[in-house]
């Protein structure tokens, strides 16, 4: 069995490094699942790896694309487990890094193929759910899908919503399509995280923006104001430095907003981690001997 070690944490913890220090450990590469450092154009908002990082161990998926290329999290789950396969023919364990949730889960566990909500049925269920109350709705579902049923928060009407809706329009029963479509992955998955006192991590990120801003995020962000649009440039970083431009911000206000969007972000990323668990957490700046330890579960791992 093959071996994928994923580095995971909030923004600005440091995962890079580790990325970088475990590839070079176990002579393989790194495939990245940070959606936002696929586009070339974004490199010093993204905080991509710089030049001396990507010498340092071969790495996938990142400066790939292009602002105005669209790219869906199901195309990268496909092209990622294409890499993935190659990578396997001549290596044993590869490492997965970012911070984008929903694109390791892609990875590791796979994506629920199922369809976008239905404009309709959306009303249909509102107006039933206004009228007649949630009982009508844990009705519909008990009769429908009654595995779901027995599984579900009945008292969350968005899930019966979500639910009924798919279960209309797929005409098969949602506990089935959502077992169905997580594809098992034939590769041992190893999360590995890092963590720090929040304080310490909120000055980080705070320091990290300073640093983006000294090297040129402005002049970055001034070159792709023709492209403002465009989905890959709605985010932080990007967004708050628009509005400046546009003259609704003043900078430093626009800089303050950056900091704080990145800190919230971080914020959502430990919410989800927590939710997890299968990760081994590392202290962050882990010294040497916290660092072999870890080599060493790894190896038990396996």
């Amino acid at each position: 069995m093959k071996n994928l070690i994923s580095v995971v944490g909030p923004t600005g913890i440091g995962k890079t490094k580790l990325a970088i220090d475990l590839a070079q450990h176990f002579n393989t590469e790194i495939v990245s699942c940070d959606s936002r450092q696929f586009f070339k154009e974004m490199k010093i908002g993204t905080a991509a790896p710089s030049d001396e990082e990507l010498a340092a161990a071969p790495h996938h998926f990142i400066g790939n694309l292009s602002v105005e290329e669209y790219y869906s999290i199901g195309q990268y789950e496909e092209d990622a487990l294409k890499k993935l396969n190659e990578l396997f023919k001549n290596h044993e364990t590869v490492i997965l890094v970012g911070g984008s949730m929903m694109y390791e889960k892609a990875v590791i566990e796979g994506l629920n193929d199922l369809p976008e909500a239905d404009e309709e049925n959306q009303k249909k269920l509102n107006d039933i759910f206004e009228y007649e109350g949630i009982e009508k709705l844990q009705e519909i579902l008990k009769e429908r899908d009654p595995e779901y049923f027995a599984v579900v928060d009945f008292h969350n009407h968005r899930r019966l919503l979500r639910a009924i809706d798919v279960i209309w329009q797929t005409g098969k029963k949602y506990s089935e399509l959502i077992a169905v479509s997580q594809d098992s992955r034939d590769f041992n998955v190893i999360r590995i995280g890092i963590e720090a006192p929040r304080e310490e991590l909120y000055s980080r990120i705070n320091r990290r923006v300073d640093i983006m801003m000294e090297k040129g995020l402005l002049d970055e962000v001034k070159g792709l104001e023709k492209f403002k649009g465009l989905t890959a440039l709605n985010t932080v970083g990007y967004a708050e430095l628009f509005k400046y431009f546009d003259g609704e911000w003043e900078l430093d206000f626009a800089v303050s907003e950056i900091k704080k969007n990145s800190r919230r972000y971080a914020k959502r990323q430990l919410t989800w981690y927590r939710k997890a668990n299968d990760i081994h957490y590392l202290s962050l700046g882990y010294s040497e001997k916290e660092y072999e330890d870890l080599l060493k579960w790894i190896a038990d791992q396996f």
